[in-house]
């Protein structure tokens, strides 16, 4: 069961059992209180009755044997109360006024009222008389100190469960409002505590937790987050190593102020004022580098994430040798593609075919002159137009028709800006080049690209005509490591790397099947986190 079902089947459990027994005891309360109230006015009412002169006179008058006309009188009184009837009696139990007339002057039915008549004692209770059953209230009439008479005021029970259940029926409506409106605030609370978990089981949150210390502790770069109070959230175990090798463990640094461990950090964090920044520093004798991201809520700004890493310059130059020789091999490459070339054109040349030899030469130049004109002309951001055209030359290369919409458009951006642009774009073409090379026996190989910056956002779309993405990894195929390629080489980052930058810049990134079956990645920037 979920947390949600478990948490609505108990509140729903919780509140239909509190209503249902507050509803039993306000319906006995009120039941109750009705009847007591409907006793204690009968009482009332006998009492102002045996003190009426005129029926003291009557029931006198009865004793003695003498004609006594009470009953229309009775009736009258009766008819301005709420009871079912009053039956005056003599000391003989007699009756002189009761709501048939023909029952005038016949003994009364029922034991009860003798309490009051032989006893002089005021009584209630439930009995069962001509008129049927009823809460029978019973008044001693008294003159010069003796017992005359009785008078009993009855509330027959149909009549009184007919009023009664009027008012269970009202108190009923108000318990189920209240637990319609239980059930509506007990909905709202799980609504808000299943977003406040963003949908996840306690069992997921556990496991996420989890998975967030092997993946920060996996992470050979020093990892730390802290809040607006400087204090800090988390911190992996390499980043606690750099700070203070005499700490045992990483869970003694959470909730202390960075100030303790790193003096540099703090004031790093203190100076960043939001934006992203990056600085070197040193932790003894070891020089380190620093970048520090602010974390964004909709509320507002709520911390820094600082990445730190060793500065070694040796991992630099080894770095820039890399690009180097890689570059170098690039151009020995190119040189023999072109040699070749030459020697094709000689060999015409030198065979007198020259309208052949200008053929070729136009073919080869054509296809450049177009893409680079159209490169300048739409791409104002220097790193991304080079780009392009290295693609397109790699694309070429590789027997794959490489398009650009006539449409694109690019500004200019800050150097860190680009940098991020070109890893995304570069990642996009590399993956689109490949895929479309891969399935080149289903279909001819062929990508595109379209990209402008015209609206609020950049807009960047890569299509090719390979087979698309596995059903297996369309949930994972962002993650860190996950690949559709079954090359060795590739690692599985390309696509996280590219999710990654989306993230930053608070973009989205979606991919779908094209009716002509290729596959379309669309990726949206916000303009205005890119110049923040």
């Amino acid at each position: 069961m979920t947390l949600k079902s478990y948490l609505a089947l108990i509140t729903l459990s919780t509140v239909t059992l509190i209503v249902i027994v507050v509803g039993l005891v306000l319906g006995y309360s009120l039941q109750n209180a009705y009847l007591e109230g409907i006793s204690q006015r009968g009482l009332e009412l006998g009492r102002v009755i045996a003190h009426n002169e005129k029926v003291v006179h009557a029931v006198e008058q009865s004793n003695q044997g003498k004609a006594s006309y009470i009953a229309g009188y009775i009736e009258t009184l009766r008819a301005q109360t709420d009871a079912s009837y009053i039956v005056v009696v003599n000391k003989n139990a007699i009756r002189l006024s009761h709501p048939i007339a023909k029952r005038v002057g016949k003994r009364f039915v029922g034991d009860d009222i003798l309490l009051a008549l032989h006893h002089g004692k005021d009584d209630t209770s439930v009995a069962t008389g001509t008129l049927g059953k009823a809460i029978r209230n019973s008044v001693p009439i008294r003159h010069n100190g003796e017992i005359i008479g009785a008078i009993s005021i009855g509330y027959l029970l149909q009549s009184t469960s007919a009023l009664i259940f009027n008012h269970l029926k009202e108190a009923g409506l108000l318990v189920g409002f209240v637990y319609l409106l239980c059930i509506v605030i007990a909905v709202f609370l799980l609504f808000k505590l299943n977003r406040t978990f963003l949908s996840l089981e306690p069992e997921e949150i556990v496991q996420k937790f989890k998975e967030q210390e092997l993946l920060l502790d996996s992470i050979r770069d020093g990892i730390i987050a802290i809040d607006n109070h400087q204090k800090i959230t988390t911190i992996n175990s390499t980043a606690v190593e750099w700070l203070d090798k005499n700490i045992p463990s990483r869970q003694q640094v959470i909730g202390e102020p960075l100030s303790l461990h790193s003096q540099h950090l703090s004031h790093f964090a203190l100076e960043a004022k939001g934006q992203i920044s990056k600085r070197s520093f040193n932790l003894g004798k070891l020089n380190f580098i620093a970048n520090l991201y602010p974390m964004q809520h909709k509320k507002g700004q709520f911390g820094y994430v600082i990445v730190l890493y060793p500065d070694h310059d040796e991992k630099a130059l080894e770095q820039e040798l890399i690009t180097t020789k890689n570059y170098a091999d690039l151009l020995r490459t190119k040189t023999h593609e072109y040699s070749n070339r030459l020697n094709v054109l000689s060999g015409m040349l030198q065979a007198e075919h020259y309208r052949e030899a200008i053929e070729y030469l136009q073919q080869e130049s054509d296809g450049y002159q177009k893409i680079l004109r159209q490169i300048i002309q739409s791409i104002d951001n220097s790193a991304i137009a080079g780009l392009i055209l290295a693609k397109y030359s790699k694309a070429i290369d590789s027997n794959i028709k490489f398009h650009v919409d006539n449409d694109c458009q690019l500004g200019h951006y800050s150097s860190h800006v680009s940098e991020r642009l070109v890893t995304l774009v570069s990642n996009l073409l590399d993956n689109a080049l490949l895929a479309a090379w891969t399935n080149r026996d289903n279909h001819t190989p062929e990508i595109s690209l379209y990209i402008s910056d015209r609206s609020a956002h950049i807009m960047i779309e890569v299509e090719d005509s390979g087979a698309g993405i596995a059903k297996d990894l369309e949930n994972s195929i962002l993650d860190f490591g996950i690949s559709s390629k079954h090359n060795s080489e590739q690692h599985g980052i390309g696509l996280y790397l590219v999710k990654k930058i989306v993230d930053q810049y608070r973009g989205s990134l979606d991919w779908e099947r094209s009716e002509t079956n290729t596959t379309v990645f669309s990726v949206y920037l916000d303009k205005q986190a890119l110049i923040q």
